[in-house]
């Protein structure tokens, strides 16, 4: 009988047969770019068939294949466990989504040729990983992943903004995979055994476990977008076709999260409670700094690459949570923290797909990106702004939608550190929960403004006038992630429960049974503690407003008299005389921007008796590139212009300084204890 990870080996085989048949059919754009998004929509769908049934019959068993490539003496393993099967489902479901997307909103791109072929290699790369055994097999399918990406950042690569985009991705992509490569290698240990069967037999020394947990911070973390390694993520995420930039954002950062989870809950063994001050320290940072970032952008695909950020931070404070409760010995909270770290990591597959999917409806109805140009879109396109809104509410973590859950059971882990016996983590957690809080907040005016400047209003240029709605596909993905995301947040349960699996294989321990709460409601530790009831507050919600307009309309429609707007004295106030995103942002740059983005304001007025217009100027800075990326590569430019001349020696000199080379290295080895 076939095992369920061979089955899904062979729908990799298919999606990557199906790169090959986008190369062939690169000749006819038209009819190809169909049969390609649809090949991978039914690949994607056949793999989230064979993982449902893993799901509903036994998810606990390990499924294993093992395939006579890779290293000679390994051959390439694969498993498929409880916390592979998760990260599947994200994967697959995302790519069925993007193929459905892409379906419509494909025909509109100007180089299918570029972008046919890498896609469904992409997705092909990310199962890879997600099913890898060994370290060879999960480093080449992380190349594979990072390789296929890049090539379609840089599909519209005559644009100087996106060949720097994919030169700086490349390089953090080569940074984070060396990272990984020196992890593996000290959990190989002396032995040189690659498989993750024999690294999780030989558990880790306390040394080794903490280099290896700060090179998987180094490794995973750049590809996930951790603060300060984020800075390749808001240059690719937008600079990619939109249906791409949600694969990206929404899958392949939880891609990343999966090999953290891997290495530090599984491969590693017991954590150190250390370990999670370092873990929840970033995370922090990472959620606060992502969001301030998005609130200072008026580019709507950078302000989602932001805000990825933002929700890998939460997702990284939750896993520092649930590493502090494993290494306590509490397994219980730390089953909640980490259902809260995956909780999140699905929902934010879910909004934000949903999100980069209305930007890229909007991208093709008008060819902008920048919000001070967009505006009044919800007469437009009133479909698309609906289901933005939701992703929007959704993404602010509001009730009854499923941010609002994922957040707060983070919130409900972190009430639990009293019971920590250290006090550094006691006065950690909090701390870390107040930025959890504050991110919230910011979030919450961060979309205020997407949604405001983007959707409301008047239209600020010719273009939004003349804008369309989107086509049938695309709008079929956007209301498909959006009723999921109504669907998680009022009956939270099902996915609570369907996590489990997860948490009793990586802590030993599980939340309560959700489903065996009355009327849909979660308790996270017990009734009496505390517990939600999202289908309750969805239908209070749904009466409240129902409520409303009935008595609005009923007894007061007819009091309402149309009229001029009032326009503070002009008679016709241009579009342009609105609110604008950098105005919208202005109170919390002023609270935030000397500190965070060194920012300065300058007002020019016009002199006495000069008719001409007042000019406001506005300086932002990117501190974390300015203080650390940029004198690490002028120490590079330093470093290869002097070494420059190396390449034009003579032979004598080469050969002198090949021997003075080896003797050095005979001199390590000699001294070596």
């Amino acid at each position: 009988m076939t095992s369920d990870a061979a089955v899904l080996l062979w729908g990799v085989a298919s999606l990557l047969g199906t790169a090959v048949l986008a190369i062939a059919l690169s000749r006819t754009p038209g009819s190809g770019t169909r049969l390609v998004y649809g090949l991978t929509l039914c690949v994607s769908v056949a793999a989230l068939l064979v993982l449902a049934g893993r799901i509903l019959e036994d998810p606990l068993t390990p499924s294993t294949a093992v395939l006579p490539l890779g290293l000679p003496w390994i051959g390439a393993h694969f498993r498929l466990d409880a916390l592979s099967t998760f990260f599947l489902v994200v994967i697959n479901f995302g790519g069925a989504m993007a193929s459905l997307y892409g379906l419509g909103h494909g025909s509109h791109e100007p180089s299918p040729h570029r972008v046919l072929p890498f896609f469904p290699a992409f997705l092909a790369g990310m199962n890879l990983v997600v099913l890898a055994d060994d370290a060879f097999i999960f480093l080449f399918s992380w190349e594979f992943m990072s390789l296929s990406s890049w090539a379609l950042v840089i599909v519209h690569h005559r644009e100087r903004e996106n060949a720097r985009a994919g030169y700086i991705y490349l390089v953090m992509a080569s940074f984070g995979t060396l990272a990984l490569l020196l992890a593996f290698g000290l959990l190989s240990g002396p032995g040189g055994n690659y498989t993750f069967e024999a690294m999780r037999a030989a558990g880790a020394t306390p040394l080794v476990a903490t280099f290896v947990l700060a090179l998987m911070l180094l490794g995973a973390g750049s590809k996930a977008g951790l603060v300060p390694l984020h800075v390749w993520l808001p240059l690719a995420h937008p600079a990619a076709p939109s249906h791409v930039s949600a694969l990206m954002s929404g899958v392949m950062t939880k891609v990343a999260v999966y090999g953290f989870i891997r290495v530090i809950f599984d491969l590693l063994g017991e954590p150190t409670w250390w370990s999670s001050i370092i873990v929840l320290f970033f995370g922090g940072l990472t959620a606060v700094l992502g969001i301030l970032y998005a609130l200072m952008e008026k580019d709507l695909k950078r302000l989602l690459a932001y805000s990825t950020i933002e929700n890998i931070g939460v997702i990284f404070v939750s896993l520092g949570l649930a590493l502090a409760f494993k290494a306590n010995a509490m397994p219980s909270a730390a089953a909640l923290a980490l259902t809260a770290a995956l909780f999140h990591a699905l929902n934010h597959s879910f909004f934000k797909s949903l999100l980069f999917f209305g930007a890229g409806a909007v991208l093709t109805a008008t060819g902008e990106r920048d919000m001070e140009k967009l505006g009044g879109l919800i007469h437009k396109m009133p479909q698309t702004s609906f289901v933005f809104l939701v992703g929007c509410v959704a993404i602010s973590s509001l009730p009854p939608f499923n941010g609002f859950v994922s957040e707060w059971l983070a919130f409900q882990a972190v009430l639990q550190s009293p019971d920590l016996p250290q006090w550094a983590l006691k006065v950690m957690v909090p701390a870390v929960g107040g930025l959890l809080a504050l991110s919230a907040a910011l979030a919450a005016a961060c979309f205020v403004k997407a949604f405001g400047i983007t959707f409301l209003g008047r239209p600020r240029t010719s273009a939004v006038e003349q804008a369309h709605e989107a086509d049938r596909y695309s709008l079929a993905a956007m209301f498909i992630l959006a009723a999921l995301c109504l669907l998680a947040g009022i009956l939270p349960g099902f996915v609570i429960d369907g996590l489990s699996p997860v948490t009793l294989s990586l802590i030993g321990s599980r939340m309560p049974v959700q489903m065996a709460q009355p009327w849909f409601s979660i308790a996270p530790i017990a009734e009496s503690r505390s517990s939600y009831n999202g289908l309750l507050v969805f239908v209070f919600i749904a009466i409240s407003a129902s409520a409303a307009v009935y008595v609005i309309h009923r007894f007061a429609s007819h009091a309402l008299r149309r009229g001029p707007a009032w326009g503070c004295g002009f008679a016709d106030a241009v579009p342009g005389s609105q609110y604008t995103s950098v105005s919208f942002a202005q109170p919390i740059r002023r609270v935030f921007g000397t500190f965070v983005f060194r920012a300065t304001e300058r007002v020019e007025m016009p002199t006495p008796g000069d008719t001409g217009p007042a000019r406001f100027n506005l300086e932002i800075h990117d501190v974390i590139w300015e203080t650390l990326y940029l004198p690490i590569g002028k120490a590079l430019d330093f470093a290869t212009d002097h070494l420059n001349h190396l390449q034009f020696l003579t032979i004598r000199r080469y050969l002198t300084l090949v021997f003075l080379f080896l003797i050095v290295l005979l001199l390590v080895l000699a001294l070596w204890p």
